[in-house]
């Protein structure tokens, strides 16, 4: 039977099924990045909710995985020379995930940096700029006089959905006909922007019909309806 006590991590959150990769998670924009990369390659994992409300993602387990107190965060008991693994940044982990199964990413090498291009692009750019809209639109930000910051941030939220909307044309996902972890990291986040946040009409989402078109595809995938709503919120 794996052994995964030597992880602090284990302690707060104990595995039940040790054998399977733990996921260590909160269903917002970057955790479901990760469990719907689970759900669409079929890998037996275990998820754990790190409740905010409780700061989870401080306590001194959490951070043992997470030194940057950010989920999602995994311990793969079948990393690389069969030893464990433990990786935080959703990015990292997909590109682990890709790699270590062989699916969602290109082989070729040209089209898997074109592909981490794009991951990139949502790591540097979607990301950041979508969540300081949202802290600015919806959140205690909203309340600030002066709206010079949420407006820079609406615009560059924009620019950025013009630059995705472009790529898209005549594209069924970014790398093509191929759909891929840049796809995964991208719309979780759009999504968001559009849903929770509720941001579509500030930043004119009804003109990016290609970045629409695609979410639209992207949320129909049975995987990605799953992952959204893992882990299960208490």
């Amino acid at each position: 039977m794996t052994d995964l006590s030597a992880f602090p991590i284990t302690h707060k959150w104990p595995a039940q099924h040790p054998e399977r990769l733990q996921l260590y998670s909160l269903p917002t924009p970057n955790g479901v990045k990760v469990s719907i990369m689970l759900e669409e390659l079929g890998l037996a994992y275990e998820p754990h909710l790190v409740s905010f409300e409780t700061n989870d993602q401080f306590t001194p387990e959490f951070l043992s995985l997470s030194p940057n107190n950010k989920i999602p965060a995994i311990l793969d008991p079948n990393g690389p020379n069969g030893e464990p693994l433990a990786l935080f940044e959703s990015g990292a982990i997909l590109i682990y995930l890709a790699d270590k199964t062989g699916q969602l990413l290109p082989q070729d090498p040209a089209q898997r940096y074109q592909a981490i291009q794009w991951l990139m692009f949502q790591m540097g750019g979607i990301g950041p700029m979508f969540g300081q809209l949202g802290f600015f639109h919806k959140f205690a930000g909203k309340d600030y006089e002066d709206k010079r910051p949420r407006e820079r941030y609406v615009a560059e939220s924009a620019r950025l959905l013009g630059v995705l909307d472009q790529h898209l044309e005549g594209r069924d996902w970014v790398m093509g006909s191929e759909y891929s972890i840049a796809d995964i990291a991208i719309f979780p986040w759009v999504r968001n922007l559009i849903g929770f946040y509720e941001a579509g009409e500030l930043v004119g989402f009804e003109r990016f019909a290609n970045v629409r078109r695609v979410l639209d595809a992207f949320l129909s995938r049975p995987a990605v309806q799953r992952g959204l709503n893992i882990p299960k919120r208490g």
